[in-house]
């Protein structure tokens, strides 16, 4: 007798909607390692929110194996500013921003500016790895399919619903702003710049 395969179909499909709807609740909830949450003060008609110098939280310790199989870690750049991306193959916007990331990333080649991606919520890590060789995307993505390490950020920092996120960690591992939804090259540009500029001490 022929199994029907459906239903393992529909599980599938509905796997990124069901991790959504956990990952949203565990962040509302303040799952994290970090106690206090995160405060960045948005800008007036930008989804671009910043840390002031003396209020910003420390950035977890995020790491784990890339998405070709090597280990990275962020505490691996410290001492350098470093823009994290998390993005989903699966995500529009993520498809529409990667350009400019990569762009952003040649710009400041040898500037003390290091990136780092986080892929979330592909179940299928040869979906992410095509994403990356499509969009030409030299820097390394850690594979976190399950969030998990989303979840070790400051309560506030992230928003599960509102793919890509990208951060800007400062010389001192700590998370100094933040952008919702998919940005333009100037748009990421602005912030890194007033990072870079500040003093390592």
């Amino acid at each position: 007798m022929d199994v029907d395969p459906p239903p393992r179909r529909r599980r599938t499909a509905a796997a990124p909607a069901a991790l959504t709807a956990a990952l949203t609740a565990a962040l509302l909830a303040g799952c994290s390692s970090g106690g206090e949450g995160a405060v960045f003060v948005t800008e007036k008609g930008t989804s671009i929110g910043r840390a002031a110098a003396d209020g910003r939280r420390d950035a977890p310790e995020v790491t784990g194996q890339t998405l070709e199989g090597g280990p990275a870690a962020l505490a691996d750049h410290r001492g350098k500013v470093v823009v994290v991306n998390i993005w989903g193959s699966w995500c529009g916007p993520c498809r529409t921003e990667a350009p400019a990331l990569e762009r952003l990333r040649q710009h400041y080649q040898g500037q003390d500016v290091e990136f780092l991606g986080i892929n979330t919520r592909d179940q299928d890590i040869a979906n992410a790895r095509r994403f990356q060789q499509e969009q030409g995307l030299t820097y390394p993505s850690l594979f976190d399919p399950a969030g998990t390490q989303l979840l070790r950020f400051p309560a506030g920092t992230l928003d599960a619903g509102s793919l890509p996120t990208t951060l800007v960690v400062d010389r001192r591992g700590r998370l100094a702003a933040r952008a919702l939804g998919g940005q333009s090259y100037d748009a990421l540009e602005s912030m890194v710049e007033p990072v870079l500029a500040e003093k390592s001490g």
